[in-house]
């Protein structure tokens, strides 16, 4: 199936073109703000459960799509390496391609608690990155926007752009019923954070020694990702703050002391006319509360 084109001044699918699958490869897909590190540093504990994967996470776990990384770069680099791959994407499942040899984490968050969480992104997105990525953008492209502190305009648009999130989650409901897809709520991670991660490691066929759960668990939360910062990549570069601007709180209903009545009834609205009620209430609430 021919995959629909994804373009903006921070990624591109084309990039997609040129990569070559091995079988066990996982690819880590979120919509933005959803859990993707996270979910990355998660893999990376369970494939290393004694801590000692071969770089930093971000470094060897690649946005496939993300421009910061020449092309050529990215891709020279994936061959190059010899242990199982895993890389992230921030594209809907119908503008990636599919191997039946492949597992695909999808991740997920109430998009009320994602808008947030993007609008922390955004006022700590350095601006000489964000001046880089325009100047490379190609003419018809909008260039990324500076953070101007308005929250209620950013939210009028983001929730016209179908792209950010309800894309992703219809696209990837739908994909659910493949053996080798797997859907994590941002919600059942924090509820409880070593069962997922067992549901992780079984989707992905990988055998944790029992006397290293504990310590493979612990590298996972955020006090100590909050910690260890250089062992998920160099974000000071991209974000002022580093990693205590881009882990911020992982809290969820920051929204509730934020959103107008007026704005959380259109979200409302837009969640039920673009995803159908399963999915829905998946979003909103994750697997363990729809199973209560």
């Amino acid at each position: 199936m021919e995959r629909r084109p994804y373009h903006t001044a921070a990624f591109d699918t084309a990039r997609w073109n040129g990569f070559t699958h091995r079988p066990g490869d996982i690819f880590v897909c979120t919509p933005p703000k959803c859990g993707t590190t996270w979910m990355q540093a998660i893999v990376a504990s369970l494939l290393w459960p004694d801590g000692d994967p071969p770089g930093p996470i971000l470094t060897i776990s690649p946005w496939i799509e993300g421009k910061l990384i020449p092309v050529d770069t990215m891709h020279a680099m994936l061959t190059a390496q010899t242990h199982r791959r895993f890389m992230k994407s921030h594209t809907p499942a119908d503008g990636i391609p599919w191997f039946e040899t492949a597992h695909y984490i999808f991740v997920a968050r109430d998009g009320r608690d994602a808008f947030m969480s993007l609008c922390n992104h955004l006022e700590h997105f350095r601006d000489e990155v964000r001046d880089f990525l325009n100047s490379q953008a190609p003419e018809g492209v909008e260039p990324l926007p500076r953070w101007d502190g308005d929250v209620h305009a950013f939210f009028a648009r983001w929730l016209t752009d179908d792209d950010i999130l309800f894309r992703h989650v219809v696209t990837f409901w739908d994909a659910a019923r493949q053996p080798n897809v797997l859907l994590v709520h941002y919600n059942d991670l924090k509820a409880d954070l070593e069962r997922e991660m067992r549901r992780v490691a079984k989707f992905l066929g990988v055998q944790v020694p029992t006397d290293r759960w504990l310590a493979v668990v612990e590298r996972c939360t955020f006090e100590t990702m909050r910690a260890n910062g250089e062992k998920l990549g160099e974000l000071d570069v991209i974000f002022e703050g580093g990693v205590k601007s881009f882990v911020f709180k992982g809290t969820n209903g920051r929204w509730r002391d934020v959103l107008t009545a007026d704005e959380l009834a259109a979200y409302r609205q837009r969640v039920a006319e673009t995803l159908p009620p399963d999915a829905a209430s998946w979003l909103e609430h994750g697997w363990r509360a729809m199973a209560a």
